[in-house]
């Protein structure tokens, strides 16, 4: 059986990370057999690449939920794919970029560097921790990922800015979406594994943002959500 190694739920939501809410969404709308790992701190030490998500499977460990879902597909069949043309499979590509690497870091940016959402994230993901560790690891963890959002290019804009990057692409998300039940149409794929794991991120939990404020502009992303959870974690 396929081992997933994520962090615990928080927020509400099934995980406060939209990588390891997209590949558990990915296992539940293939469905795949699989089983969670305790999230303890020796799991986050196995992360082959220093990060969750990541499973273990047939003696193999794999990370990167991108590499992940290739995996998958190729030992067990593409199950959510198999009916996308080449032109919307190319679509589906370039909307998890949008997704993944830039509407991300936006979304990083308002639970990690902003006051109000940086206190929420530092209980949600280290509150558990025992002392002195959750005095210790929240800081570090804060600095390497400002690091990291510096290094993308993101972090070099002014918040303003990053409101605006932000904004954009949940508008083009908004837009894409329109009244299709999902982003390809009437069946599900694996962009909505995406989709789902960070509009859902963005729009439910406690961390109020100027991202949130927008994508409630949209109430169709909502309902959008509402689907997925109801058809996925009933």
């Amino acid at each position: 059986m396929i081992k997933l190694y994520q962090f615990d739920p928080a927020f509400g939501l099934p995980n406060a990370s939209p990588f390891c809410m997209k590949l558990e969404t990915y296992l539940r709308m293939t469905k795949l057999p699989f089983e969670i790992a305790p999230a303890t701190l020796q799991a986050f030490k196995k992360a082959p690449k220093g990060k969750m998500p990541y499973i273990e499977d047939k003696g193999k460990t794999i990370a990167d939920t991108s590499l992940v879902i290739d995996y998958l597909k190729t030992s067990y069949g593409d199950r959510l794919d198999a009916w996308l043309g080449p032109d919307q499979r190319a679509v589906v590509l370039a909307f998890q970029r949008l997704i993944e690497e830039n509407l991300y870091w936006a979304l990083l940016h308002t639970r990690w560097v902003e006051p109000t959402g940086w206190e929420k994230t530092r209980i949600a993901f280290f509150g558990k921790l025992p002392v002195p560790l959750k005095w210790i690891v929240p800081h570090i963890a804060q600095r390497g990922l400002i690091k990291e959002m510096h290094g993308h290019g993101m972090g070099r804009h002014r918040q303003e800015e990053i409101h605006e990057i932000g904004r954009r692409d949940i508008t083009a998300l908004a837009d894409f979406l329109d009244d299709k039940p999902y982003f390809m149409g009437n069946e599900p794929c694996s962009l909505d594994a995406t989709a789902y794991a960070f509009l859902a991120n963005l729009v439910w939990p406690p961390v109020e943002s100027a991202l949130k404020q927008h994508a409630k502009q949209y109430p169709k992303l909502e309902t959008y959500c509402q689907r997925m959870r109801s058809r996925y974690y009933p």
